[in-house]
């Protein structure tokens, strides 16, 4: 019987945390640090998938032994990515602009083992539909959520349902931050099975 890797989650995200803490298994934290600046010309998937894959390797490096985790989410309008707004006014912006309109959340995961030359990883498109929001229902909501930390000002584990008509995926914790389906298939490859004690 082999001994299981040691596993790492590359993210100071809670939304992350919370989401791997479902499959159950022993895991440790570790702050990335990444530059997240988006390169000239890269689109928000690309972005996703670059920084998903950079966090991953950033922590390998310094934990070789360990399986490493690393995930990244851009929202995408019309070509142009969504961040985290930060503040009060930015989140009104962006709900504003995005009312009535559909938005992809481009959510990637990348999973590393330095120990094994393993390197892995996946992309988890959401495809979701804003209602067309009145200003009331929006200030109501950013005033009650206040979701600054989150990309496109809405969280839809909790109050920020009530914003969509429509999300669309075939991974449905990719919304959230964590795209648990292709998280298990890497963690597979890597030699973690959430399945097997």
């Amino acid at each position: 019987m082999t001994t299981r890797p040691k596993l790492i989650l590359g993210s100071t995200s809670r939304y992350r945390r919370e989401l791997l803490e479902r499959l159950r298994l022993p895991f440790d934290v570790v702050s990335p640090q990444v530059d997240e600046t988006p390169l000239d010309g890269e689109t928000p998937a690309a972005l996703a998938m670059r920084l998903a894959a950079a966090k991953a390797a950033a922590v390998a490096a310094l934990h070789p032994q360990a399986v490493v985790i690393g995930s990244d989410q851009v929202a995408e309008l019309d070509g142009t990515p969504i961040g985290k707004p930060g503040t009060h006014e930015r989140a009104v912006a962006q709900l504003r602009a995005m009312r009535g309109r559909s938005v992809v959340f481009h959510t990637a995961v990348a999973v590393q083992h330095a120990a094994s030359g393993y390197s892995g990883a996946a992309l988890a498109p959401v495809n979701v539909r804003f209602r067309d929001l009145a200003d009331a229902e929006i200030e109501h909501y950013l005033r009650t959520e206040q979701p600054y930390d989150c990309a496109g000002s809405a969280k839809c584990e909790t109050l920020g349902i009530a914003l969509l008509a429509a999300i669309e995926s075939d991974d449905p914790t990719a919304l959230v931050g964590l795209p648990l389906i292709r998280t298990c298939a890497l963690l597979r490859e890597a030699g973690i099975d959430p399945l097997q004690p």
